[in-house]
């Protein structure tokens, strides 16, 4: 035995020997030169390592790249030379464990927060369990309170609540206080789980009030248009307010005044939804309905008014500019804005994203046409059908207005628009005011007043025999030209059926012959005064044939081209408006060219005469006194301006129809032409006054009195003495 322990002995001195004593933590001596760290950690020079500054670190297994796997739902927790696996917040293991080693052992599944207790949900909110999470949502009847989103962890809700809704300003009505009296009464006595009541009696009771709206229809166009922006505004506020108490729910509401409310509440989605009821329906992509951000129960409705129409008559339109330039180009004239007839019922469409100034995607509406209007569908030259919105604009209320619409189809009953923005809209019949009233009005006045004046003209020139002469001849013709033109303007100017039919062509074709007929006697005119007062003592004009041939046959030639070239590109006579040439091809300065010519020459014509007549005043009578030259100047002036056609210039500056103050001089100087015609070359001849005088002494049966015929022989006598004064002559 003893032998034994002294060999054991000296085995164990011999290995104490041969262990490395400086070995440092988390390792294991391999021989007395050299160390070994223990499994989970590491050297930095390597894994056995001689010097005694190595150290033996922790290894990160969780680090990248790892070489560890979990698996599915699970995150790699590092230890002390060591590590293990957890699974993720929201999930547990199967067993309940805490941890565990590898993916082999992984049974992590979704944790129910709601059931145990350990969500944090307000107590204003519902808790709903989420694969790996779960979410607070607002009970049904509550929404999120300011600054705070539904859905989250942190959510806190409140009440729904009847929002505040106030008379428009300024607007006294008894049957409109009595409305509000009605709402203010629904919003103190609203419970959020009679939403859809409050909304039918919000609906009914707006019925009442259009039905009959008693002293409303009393209220000036403004107010009116006001009220109705007010009513329209408010009530998709309410409507939408209200619309949150809902839950994954829909209802549609027929009002027994005709109201219809179609309502949709729905958790948001992906792709095209479509809401709709009698009136209209509507499509449109969810995400425009939601809103961005938003993960509140999505509202979409559409609130059709058919009696909302009388608050909103003789409302305005307002075109946008690239429609506006269209229609002046088809109508080749301005459009003075347009008579409106409602076709629908006016719909307003709310939803949960309330900013729909500029969607993303566009909505598509159909909307069906209200019973009763069938006549109003067919409409006629410059109407159409335009799918419209009330656009607010402050105090003045609104207005219909069409930028960011267009019309994709039309039916029998219905109309299918889409637009790019959201409002209230209404399907109507436009009847563009291509022409001013006021203008027309002066117009037709004007050419009546001619008419009758240039017809006893007429009656003159052939009748009175002392003032026959190639002058009177070349007067007779240019009021007959006028005449028949001005009489064939009244008729049958404007196209009624908008389409250039037969007639049209036929009308525009006389009306170019006629009026151009009427520019060449005036020209011929011209003409008579140069050799009446330039060359005065180097013989005398044109002979009658010869001007005859020149003022009826020069416009034969014109029309006869234009006809031709008209018949060639088969338009030219007649455009969708008037009876009057086309712009199209230029074809308009077939009458626009030789105007402009002879309003030139007679314009020279004109100037070069006064300046004669200036100078033979002060030859014949230089001591005559200033005023009286004047008077005899002036006279002389406008005569000639209105018989020379110089008023013309006025017109021909005219380039752009749309202005407006060279648009009533034109019309108003031109309108009235047989007027003056007849006042310069009838009233203002003594010889055709004595000739009325004697004409209607015959009517009375009275004698022409021998001191009428001794006055007007003595005049006579006197007025050859002064034989170039035109206030005597006629001139």
């Amino acid at each position: 035995v003893l032998c034994v322990s002294l060999t054991l002995s000296e085995v164990g001195a011999q290995s104490t020997k041969a262990c490395a004593r400086w070995c440092p933590l988390n390792s294991s001596c391999v021989n007395s030169t050299a160390c070994r760290c223990n499994l989970g950690f590491s050297a930095s020079s390597g894994e056995v390592f001689t010097s005694p500054s190595d150290s033996c670190d922790d290894i990160n297994e969780c680090a990248p790249p790892t070489t560890v796997s979990c698996g599915k739902n699970a995150d790699c927790q590092n230890t002390e030379g060591g590590y293990h696996c957890t699974c993720v917040p929201g999930y547990e293991l199967a067993s309940g464990a805490p941890i565990f080693r590898n993916e082999n052992e992984n049974t992590c599944q979704d944790k129910d927060e709601c059931s145990s207790g350990e969500h944090k949900c307000h107590n204003s909110t519902i808790c709903t369990n989420t694969v790996g999470s779960y979410a607070c949502h607002c009970r049904r009847g509550w929404v999120p309170k300011p600054g705070f989103q539904n859905k989250k962890n942190t959510t806190v809700c409140e009440e729904v609540s009847f929002p505040t809704w106030t008379p428009p300003p300024g607007i006294k009505s008894q049957s409109l206080s009595l409305f509000f009296e009605r709402v203010q009464n629904m919003r103190r006595d609203f419970k959020a789980d009679l939403t859809q009541k409050t909304m039918k009696d919000l609906i009914v009771s707006l019925d009442d009030l259009l039905k009959t709206p008693g002293d409303l229809e009393a209220l000036n166009l403004s107010s009116r248009h006001q009220t109705a922006t007010s009513l329209l505004t408010g009530l998709e506020e309410i409507l939408r307010t209200l619309g949150k108490a809902f839950s994954n729910d829909s209802f549609t509401f027929y009002s027994p005044g005709g109201t219809v409310l179609s309502l949709v509440v729905q958790e948001p989605g992906s792709g095209n939804i479509t809401v709709g009821q009698s009136h209209a329906r509507m499509l449109l992509d969810w995400a425009v309905a939601a809103g961005a951000g938003k993960s509140d129960p999505t509202v979409v409705g559409i609130l059709s008014i058919p009696n909302m129409q009388k608050l909103l008559s003789n409302s305005s339109l307002d075109l946008d500019l690239e429609k506006k330039a269209k229609l002046e180009e088809c109508y080749e004239s301005s459009v003075h804005g347009a008579q409106l007839r409602l076709l629908s019922a006016v719909n307003s469409v709310f939803l949960s994203n309330t900013n729909t100034d500029k969607l993303d995607s566009p909505v598509t509406f159909a909307f069906s046409h209200l019973p009763g209007t069938q006549e109003q569908k067919e409409h006629g030259p410059r109407e159409e059908r335009i799918c419209a919105f009330w656009k607010h604009d402050g105090s003045n209320g609104g207005h219909w207005a069409t930028s960011g619409c267009r019309i994709l189809g039309n039916g029998n009953d219905s109309t299918t628009c889409q637009c790019n923005h959201l409002s209230s809209f209404a399907i109507l019949v436009a009847h563009y005011n291509v022409e001013d009233p006021k203008l027309a009005l002066i117009t037709k006045v004007g050419l009546s007043l001619s008419l009758v004046c240039l017809l006893l003209c007429i009656l003159t020139f052939l009748l009175v025999r002392p003032i026959q002469g190639s002058r009177t001849t070349v007067h007779l013709h240019l009021c007959i030209c006028l005449f028949v033109g001005s009489a064939i303007f009244l008729a049958g100017i404007e196209n009624e059926g908008g389409q250039v039919g037969l007639r049209c062509s036929l009308v525009a074709g006389l009306l170019h012959y006629w009026f151009l007929a009427a520019f060449c006697w005036m020209s011929l005119e011209g003409m008579e005064l140069y050799f009446l007062v330039v060359r005065v003592f180097q013989g005398q004009g044109l002979r009658k044939r010869w001007l005859c041939l020149i003022g009826y046959g020069v416009p034969l030639v014109i029309v006869v081209i234009s006809a031709i070239f008209a018949a060639t590109y088969k338009e030219g006579y007649g455009n969708a408006l008037y009876c009057w040439l086309s712009h199209k091809h230029g074809f308009h300065w077939s009458f626009q060219g030789p105007v402009t010519f002879i309003v030139l020459c007679n314009a020279v014509i004109f100037v070069t005469t006064v300046w004669k007549l200036t100078q033979k005043f002060s030859e014949i009578n230089p001591d005559i006194k200033k005023l009286k030259k004047a008077r005899v100047l002036t006279i002389t002036a406008i005569a000639q301006l209105f018989v020379l056609g110089c008023t013309w210039v006025f017109g021909l500056l005219l380039f752009d129809p749309r202005s407006w103050v060279l648009s009533y001089i034109f019309t108003i100087l031109n309108c009235l032409q047989g007027f003056f015609l007849f006042l310069l070359y009838c009233l203002l001849n003594k010889k055709v006054r004595e000739e009325y005088r004697k004409w209607a002494c015959m009517v009375t049966r009275n004698k022409y009195s021998e001191f009428a015929t001794t006055t007007s022989a003595s005049s006579s006598s006197h007025s050859q003495t002064r034989a170039l004064r035109p206030s005597q002559s006629g001139m």
